[in-house]
Formats: C-alpha cells, sequence, structure tokens
C-alpha cells in the first residue's frame, strides 16, 4: 500500500506543477529521449529537405552563421526537422552545424537534424585531365575524416552520414566512382561504430539515383553493389521525373487518348504520371534489395521540380517548369511519402545561383521553394496564408508570396506538356 501511495504522490506532483504552468517535467522528459535515426527516418512529424544556404554566384562567398540561422528558423516554420547537406570540403557544413547548436541554446524547443553528405570523387575529377573512374581520388579520405569529426562533435544533431551523392551513377561522367569505393568508406564508417568512435546509432548510407541501387539496368547489379547494399543502414534514393521528361519522356506526354481533354486536365493527368513515375522507380529498387534477401528502408535522398528553365524542360521542350507543376508535384511527393512513412529529402529548400552561373534562367537555378528574394513559390502558398512565417525574413526580405500571391496570373505561365501526337512519339 505505501508503494502505491507513493506512486500516487509522485503523480500528483507531476500533475500539479502542469497545471501550476511549469513545463519542466515535461522538458525533461523530452530531452531525456535520445532521437535516432531510426526515429525520425520514416517518421512524418520529421519532414526532410536538401539544404544549400548560398546566395552569391560563387561558393567561394559563404553564407554567414547569420544568414544560416535566418534559414533554420524559416525551414523550421515550415515543419521541417532534417536537413541533407552534400560537402565539408567547404565551410557550410560546419557552419550549418554551430548555427543550429547555438539555435539549440537560445530555445531548447528548437530541433533540427542533419544527414551530413561527405563528398566522394574518382581520380582528376573537376580537372583538365581525363577522368580515371576506376580509382578515388586522394582526397576522399580527407572527406571522409572531416565528416567523421563533426559527427563526434556534434552528436545531437548529426544522425546520418551519406557517402557520395550521386557517386556511382555513370552519367555522372566528371567524376563517378565503381561501386567499390563507397562501400570501403561505408566499412571504414560501420567499424567506426563498432569500435565507438562513432555512435552506434549514426546511420551510414550513400545517396545516389535509383539505378544505382539496382532499381534499373541490370549492369548496375554487381557483387559490389550486394555488399553495399548490406552495409548500409538504409538505401538512400533519387527519382527525378522532371529531369526524365526530356530524357524519357514516353510517360510525360499527352497520350493520343487525352488530347480532347482540357489544358488543366492534362496538367494533372501529366502530374500523377509523374507521381507514378517516382513510385515506380522506388518500388523498382525495394524490390532489388528485397530479391537479395535484404529488408531494410528505401528513402528519398533528393527529389524536386524546377520552376524556370530556358532549356530542356522550358517552352521551347518538355513545357515542364513552372510554378504550379513544381508545387503541384511537391504536393503529391509529400502526401505519398507522409502516408507509406518515406522520408523525402524534398530538393530544395532555396534557390541557389552558383548552380548554373553563367545561365540565370538555367533548371539547376531554381528548384527552391523560396526564391532569392525571400519569396515563397507557390508550393508554400499555403503556409504564407496560414501565417507561420510572421516576423521571419531572409536578407532582409519579408517571406511573401511569388506573383503577389495572384494564381490566375501565375496560370499565365503553365503550359500543358507536348502531346505525343505533337511530337510524333508512336508507343
Amino acid at each position: 500500500m505505501k508503494t502505491n501511495l507513493n506512486i500516487i504522490g509522485v503523480l500528483l506532483v507531476l500533475a500539479f506543477g502542469c497545471v501550476n504552468g511549469t513545463k519542466k517535467e515535461s522538458e525533461n522528459v523530452i530531452k531525456a529521449k535520445h532521437i535516432t535515426a531510426a526515429d525520425i527516418l520514416g517518421n512524418p512529424e520529421y519532414l526532410a529537405i536538401s539544404y544549400g544556404g548560398y546566395r552569391q554566384k560563387s561558393r567561394d562567398i559563404q553564407p554567414t552563421i547569420a544568414e544560416l540561422k535566418e534559414d533554420m528558423k524559416i525551414l523550421s516554420a515550415m515543419g521541417i526537422k532534417i536537413l541533407r547537406t552534400y560537402n565539408v570540403q567547404l565551410q557550410q557544413a560546419p557552419n550549418l552545424l554551430k548555427a543550429i547548436s547555438e539555435l539549440k541554446k537560445e530555445d531548447k524547443s528548437f530541433e533540427m537534424y542533419v544527414m551530413l553528405g561527405a563528398w566522394i570523387d574518382c581520380q582528376n575529377a573537376w580537372t583538365d585531365m581525363e577522368p580515371n573512374h576506376e580509382v578515388e581520388s586522394e582526397q576522399n579520405a580527407e572527406e571522409i575524416d572531416r565528416a567523421v569529426a563533426l559527427a563526434k562533435a556534434y552528436p545531437d544533431i548529426v544522425k546520418i552520414i551519406a557517402v557520395g551523392n550521386e557517386a556511382m551513377v555513370r552519367w555522372a561522367t566528371s567524376y563517378f566512382v565503381r561501386p567499390n569505393v563507397i562501400l570501403k568508406w561505408v566499412n571504414h564508417l560501420q567499424g567506426l561504430k563498432k569500435s565507438g568512435e562513432l555512435p552506434k546509432d549514426l546511420w551510414i548510407t550513400s545517396s545516389d539515383d535509383f539505378s544505382s541501387w539496382g532499381g534499373g539496368d541490370s549492369s548496375y547489379h554487381t557483387e559490389d553493389l550486394k555488399e553495399l547494399i548490406k552495409s548500409v543502414d538504409y538505401i538512400s534514393m533519387h527519382t527525378y521525373p522532371m529531369h526524365n521528361s526530356h530524357y524519357n519522356p514516353a510517360f510525360w506526354l499527352v497520350p493520343e487518348n487525352e488530347t480532347n481533354l482540357s489544358e488543366s486536365e492534362k496538367i494533372e493527368s501529366a502530374m500523377q504520371r509523374a507521381l507514378k513515375f517516382s513510385q515506380k522507380q522506388h518500388d523498382s529498387v525495394t524490390n532489388y534489395i528485397n530479391s537479395l534477401g535484404v529488408n531494410k528502408p528505401v528513402h528519398l535522398g533528393e527529389t524536386g521540380w524546377s520552376t524556370v528553365s530556358n532549356g530542356h524542360y522550358g517552352i521551347n521542350g518538355s513545357r515542364a517548369t513552372d510554378e504550379y507543376k513544381s508545387g503541384r508535384y511537391h504536393e503529391l511527393m509529400r502526401n505519398w511519402t507522409n502516408k507509406d512513412k518515406i522520408s523525402c529529402f524534398y530538393f530544395e529548400a532555396f534557390d541557389e545561383k552558383w548552380k548554373d552561373s553563367h545561365n540565370s534562367k538555367g533548371s539547376e537555378n531554381h528548384f527552391g521553394l523560396i526564391n532569392l528574394e525571400g519569396q515563397a513559390k507557390y508550393a508554400l502558398w499555403d503556409l504564407v496564408d496560414k501565417g507561420v512565417f510572421k516576423g521571419l525574413t531572409r536578407d532582409g526580405n519579408d517571406i511573401i508570396k511569388t506573383y503577389n500571391g495572384n494564381k490566375e496570373a501565375l496560370m499565365k505561365d503553365v503550359l500543358a506538356p507536348p502531346s505525343i501526337v505533337e511530337v510524333g512519339v508512336h508507343n
């Protein structure tokens, strides 16, 4: 009876504290829970996004700590709690971790985690010499060492290390490596976990195209890839129907039986086909790894949709890029991945003009959900209406809607895809 009374007493004390407005006990419970990658990946309460904070045409001009903190507050307001970065060669990733750490000290409720990318290259990558895809860059070891140091310095923030970005897919002709290189470094990191040098619940992966994970061409089905699939903690795959609207357009073009639909109906049908395109690629990777007797999560390390293109995806090409289609794709992907508990590191948070610095209207510059003027693109108009950005700015600009929130004006820039009949493609 004494034990029961003690339990009741403790409960009354906790209840009394909550009634009196003290949240100390509940905060301590939250703080005491050690959040891991297993907790946040596939959890719709932890939305993910790919992040770069570069404002200028060159990455030589790094975002400041203040600018990074400004971006973190914006993303947090959007419900984002996991960021993906791409390299630790430059100062952005270390500064980002410092910025998040400072925000956590300033506000105990602030929550943000990082999938830390370690860039991997082949020998002679990004030089005037011929890339040697059979030999890795001598810089890879230093990159891995930097990632390890940051993961050890910020274990409360870094929950995942990704070895390489599209480093195994063969169309990355400037730098790709063979799977044995990625396997080597994944095994190295897994070994550091076993020895206790890295946290045992830190997850290790590589983030690459669906085909690199065995979801497409069977020539990728090597023994090294099979071993890599067994060695990573989960699969991080990329899928881009927007790019394939040019390179693999059969799914995108308006079929003959839809030529009499209205323009809006053609657009919606195309976006539904784009969704199915991504779902099919996800299924293809899942099916391949299952065929190996492996059962691991397959999350989306990247997918996105640019809003501007004066090249393959614009008015003279596949007509894929505009804010409406981008917004609709974002909505469809979030709905699907949240429902199926798949993390989607949507590409990307903000426009970055360094990616195609000599062509301001190049599609790579315009994947952001927020443009360089701090305007929320159509995908985020509903969040502006909800007031989530109230009091927040980016580079001195309030977060307002593009097109002054005029959907009619926005839709004037939206075109239906070309039809199969129009371009002369036959099934």
